[in-house]
């Protein structure tokens, strides 16, 4: 059974840093692109960052550009996001999502794109 599960959520203070993991199981992340989206309550999801199969594009939403860093270590079949001088509006569910690489060497932040998803972890930034 394919399955990605989130982890590394939180409560945290503005400012602060959270890493995320995004954990495959019953399948091998190499041949697939990764994408990290959020939903604020009462907000659309959106698309915050991915990573492509071989780890050589990276893409981020301009709202988390200079302060998310997105990486994947394939051999632990694992996708991270490091996020940083974390704000207010950074809160959210954090969904790790999964596609078919099918040959394309570069990822977009379309979730309608992407064909497995985690259950989410939360995170929340309040002081």
């Amino acid at each position: 059974q394919l399955q990605l599960v989130e982890s590394g959520g939180g409560l945290v203070q503005p400012g602060g840093s959270l890493r995320l993991s995004c954990a495959a199981s019953g399948f091998t992340l190499d041949y697939y692109h990764i994408g990290w989206f959020r939903q604020a309550p009462g907000k659309e999801r959106e698309g915050v960052s991915c990573i492509s199969s071989s780890d050589s594009y990276t893409y981020y939403a301009d709202s988390v550009k200079g302060r998310f860093t997105i990486s994947r270590d394939n051999a632990k079949n694992t996708v991270y996001l490091q996020m940083n001088s974390l704000k207010p509006g950074d809160t959210g569910v954090y969904y790790c999502a999964a596609k078919p690489r099918f040959g394309l060497g570069y990822c977009r932040i379309l979730g309608n794109e992407y064909n497995y998803w985690g259950q989410g972890t939360q995170v929340t930034v309040s002081s």
